[in-house]
């Protein structure tokens, strides 16, 4: 379950983020409040692992531009800082990793698979979240019910659903428009007969 928490009304901050332990859940600080969830399960991991590895090869072969995966810091300001589950930061603007530790503004793509206690915030504030900075493209993963879903920022600041696929369909969208992945190969049906949380 994911626990979001006020302290005392603080704003926190990325100096408070460096603070936090290292034991295995996954911190964020949003608009200056913390958010907390357990580490990804296997089918989220494996979805994970599958989808950046069709980015990977993609954005390496054609010298696009990095991909890289949680955990990565993206400091879009100092009360926001979050680790998308994949993110994509074209070639000419890779000047926003200035050091090994973090990305320090927005990427160009940013990936989220939903997990069942993440979904309103993937979906509702980590989306807002991502258009007020600027990311110009986001894409939502949906491992249990088989959909991908692919959001352009529009003129007006606000996303808009420019492609999506469900299951064994082939899914292609911005920014990677000349990528075609089979989405059969993102399921892995053996890893579903498990009984834990996706």
């Amino acid at each position: 379950m994911v626990i979001r928490t006020k302290v005392d009304r603080t704003v926190l901050t990325y100096e408070h983020y460096l603070e936090l332990p290292n034991d295995g859940r996954r911190y964020e600080i949003i608009e200056g409040e913390l958010y907390v969830a357990p580490a990804p399960s296997i089918p989220h991991q494996y979805v994970s692992m599958s989808l950046s590895a069709h980015l990977f090869t993609h954005a390496q072969r054609r010298s696009l531009g990095r991909v890289l995966t949680a955990p990565c810091d993206v400091v879009l300001d100092q009360p926001s800082v979050v680790q998308p589950d994949i993110l994509y930061i074209r070639r000419e603007r890779l000047g926003i990793v200035v050091t090994p530790s973090n990305v320090k503004g927005a990427p160009d793509l940013v990936v989220e698979i939903i997990s069942p206690s993440s979904t309103k915030t993937d979906q509702e504030t980590k989306r807002d979240l991502y258009a007020k900075f600027g990311v110009p493209h986001y894409w939502v993963v949906e491992p249990m019910a088989r959909w991908v879903r692919a959001y352009e920022l529009g003129a007006d600041g606000l996303y808009e659903l420019v492609a999506e696929a469900h299951r064994d369909e082939l899914f292609s969208a911005p920014p990677f428009t000349d990528l075609v992945i089979p989405l059969g190969e993102i399921w892995d049906d053996l890893i579903y007969q498990t009984d834990g949380p996706a």
